[in-house]
Formats: C-alpha cells, sequence, structure tokens
C-alpha cells in the first residue's frame, strides 16, 4: 500500500526450536506458491536445548530487530506423549504451558483454535491439553505422575518459549508439537527408530498450518 511504514507492517511469525533437526524440518515444509504470495518466510530460530537456553534465545531474539516485539510465537518441534495410547506422529496442541518450578504459572494458548481444525483436516491425530516443561528428559514413572497432574505432553523447551515472548509484550503464542515417543513407544527401545521417523515427517508437513494460522489472527493484535 503506498505510503505503508515498516511499523505498520504485518509483523513476521517467530517459530522456535531447540534442535538443529527440528529446523531442518520446519524449514523444509513444502510452502507452495499461494504461502509465499500471501506471507514471507518466518523467522526459524534454533534456540538449543533445556527452558533456560530458549528464554535466552528468545529474549536476544526479540530484542534485537530480527522480529518485531509484536511478533506471533510459536513453540515447535518434538515432545514427549503421556496419554496412553499415544503414538509417534501424533500432534499436540497446547491450550496452555506450564515451567518445571512447583510454583510456575501457566501461560495459555487463547488462539489456537484455526491450528487444531486445520491440523485435523490434514488427517493428522491431534490432541490438546496442558504442555508441561521440564529441565530435562522425562521417562518411566515420571509420565504417569505428570498425567496424573493434568498434562497431555513434556518437552523442555515451550513453556520457557511462550513465557519469554509474552513477557516482552503482548502477543499471540501457540505451542505445536509432534510426538517423538509415548508411554508405549520410548525411543529408547530397540526398532523405535521407525516412530522417529514418522514424527519428522510429521514435523515437515506442519510448517503451512502455522502461515494459517499467521493469517488468521485477529486484527487488534496486528
Amino acid at each position: 500500500m503506498p505510503g505503508r511504514h515498516p511499523a505498520d507492517a504485518d509483523p513476521p511469525l517467530l517459530v522456535a526450536c531447540a534442535l538443529g533437526i527440528e529446523r531442518f524440518a520446519l524449514r523444509g515444509g513444502d510452502r507452495g506458491a499461494a504461502a509465499e504470495r500471501a506471507h514471507p518466510r518466518p523467522v526459524v530460530l534454533r534456540t538449543g536445548m533445556g527452558p533456560e537456553a530458549a528464554e535466552r534465545a528468545l529474549t536476544t531474539a526479540l530484542g534485537e530487530g530480527a522480529v518485531t516485539q509484536r511478533s506471533p510465537v510459536v513453540a515447535s518441534g518434538f515432545c514427549a506423549g503421556l496419554a496412553p495410547g499415544m503414538r509417534p506422529g501424533d500432534v499436540i496442541v497446547a491450550s496452555a504451558t506450564r515451567g518445571h518450578h512447583p510454583d510456575a504459572p501457566e501461560t495459555p494458548c487463547r488462539d489456537n483454535g484455526p491450528l487444531l481444525r486445520a491440523l485435523r483436516e490434514r488427517g493428522l491425530r491431534v490432541h490438546s491439553g496442558l504442555l508441561w516443561g521440564s529441565d530435562h528428559v522425562v521417562r518411566g514413572a515420571e509420565r504417569a505422575e505428570l498425567h496424573a497432574a493434568g498434562a497431555v505432553a513434556v518437552d523442555m523447551e515451550s513453556a520457557a518459549t511462550l513465557r519469554a515472548a509474552r513477557r516482552a509484550g503482548p502477543r499471540p503464542v501457540a505451542a505445536v508439537r509432534v510426538v517423538v515417543d509415548a508411554p508405549e513407544h520410548e525411543l529408547v527401545r530397540i526398532g523405535t527408530v521407525r516412530g522417529g521417523i514418522s514424527a519428522f515427517r510429521v514435523l515437515r508437513s506442519i510448517l503451512p498450518v502455522f502461515y494459517e494460522w499467521h493469517r488468521s489472527l485477529l486484527l487488534p493484535w496486528r
């Protein structure tokens, strides 16, 4: 639009993940010509593993101008499913995230309806609920304890990512994770490589859904 100031432009989407393989998957999604015209490529930020690394990376990115102070943020990558019956390749859309400290508050994800619809329309198995944050890899009996506390999945970075994003300013936030292991499909077991490949393929396929979510956000956020 003539005369439009860059500050008035729609803020770019920031997608944060911890691992190089997650970043590779998220940058390799098939955007398609229509998506290319509709939106610029999002910033895919590799934060490093763990809540402290995620919080530092988000704070730095939002303060250095790679994205704007109004940019929506999606925490993505792999996670561990907690509910019986989950399997690699299932998708978790957080209704809220919560950090690992006992007094950590929840960060609600209020704008996730379009994400849920778009993922289900792709034929994926999608679960929604509390995504728990941890500072270590969760296995065995601890999974059952977290599930009993109300969580559907756990990872190490989402809660810290969204907490840092909201602390930097009001913005839409979401956490969308792909289950790479689950109670009956732990990666430490022989024969679970196929499950990891399934999770990678699903993660690679969902980037266009993030574009749809970005476009769907309400104007007051922009």
